[in-house]
């Protein structure tokens, strides 16, 4: 692993680092904040995870999150969306499919199978390679992201429940198997089993999840201005199906904010805040 970046920022640090990802087949980079009170100890960290089209960097850069990550000491993961290199297959003509949608899912499909298996990645390898190399509590981890990023960050909690202590969101995908950008990646990655794509799908993961009432409480912010939220996002589908699994939710809507990292600026204090409350 190697580390192309540094940065002091709030007291703490900014790093950017590369390895070879051996779930990817490829180098792959994400950032991480370590707050000045890691000097002390091991601290409790978040991970980001990043809507279409993105990299590591649009988080790390424009989500205003480090000052209050200090404040709280929170450490802060931001990985990439999906493999990169030349060797990587790409549908080019799409921005919702390929190099940038990954889609926190393991394809099944080729030529998308060799590399794309970013649940795997997330979950696993890079769980794994952050809790050896940084002064992180495996024990007090949470999950967050954007849009296509929330959708992972919703579905990984739901799967992974020994990991990941709370959940939050902005604008997410919360039933990609009843809206076109679902369609296009499931059917893309992974065929036309649609059982398999049941998998996937937060608003399903959530009521058959066995113990859906006792799990920490998830945060959603949703602007009302967001140009995706009628055709793509459908946020109430994932507020009824909580209702009918016992699972507590605040689902919070926001009149006139979009779909952009302004969005995120506005209330990023309140979701690390959140993760803080359920994890110290």
């Amino acid at each position: 692993m190697k580390e192309c970046e540094k940065h002091i920022c709030f007291g703490g640090t900014l790093s950017v680092f590369e390895h070879k990802s051996r779930t990817l087949g490829c180098d792959m980079r994400f950032s991480v904040f370590l707050p000045p009170a890691t000097e002390a100890g091991k601290v409790p960290a978040v991970t980001f995870l990043s809507g279409l089209t993105c990299t590591y960097e649009n988080f790390t850069t424009k989500a205003g999150a480090y000052k209050m990550a200090a404040e709280l000491g929170l450490a802060i993961i931001a990985p990439d969306t999906s493999p990169r290199g030349d060797d990587v297959p790409d549908d080019a003509d799409s921005y919702d499919f390929g190099k940038g949608a990954g889609f926190y899912i393991n394809a099944t499909q080729m030529p998308w199978a060799k590399h794309y298996k970013m649940e795997d990645y997330i979950a696993k390898e890079l769980y794994a390679l952050v809790n050896e190399h940084f002064p992180i509590d495996v024990d007090k981890q949470s999950i967050t992201g954007h849009s296509m990023g929330g959708h992972g960050a919703l579905t990984l909690y739901f799967k992974y429940p020994e990991q990941y202590k709370s959940a939050s969101a902005f604008s997410p995908i919360v039933a990609p198997t009843q809206v076109p950008w679902g369609h296009k990646a499931f059917s893309g990655y992974l065929g036309d089993d649609k059982v398999l794509w049941e998998k996937h799908d937060a608003s399903l993961l959530v009521s058959k999840a066995e113990n859906a009432a006792g799990n920490a409480e998830i945060l959603i912010d949703q602007g009302l201005g967001d140009q995706f939220l009628e055709e793509q996002l459908k946020p109430e589908i994932f507020e009824a199906a909580c209702a009918e699994a016992g699972q507590k939710l605040t689902l919070r809507r926001h009149e006139g904010y979009d779909h952009s990292y302004y969005f995120i600026q506005s209330f990023i204090d309140d979701h690390l805040r959140h993760h803080a409350k359920i994890m110290t």
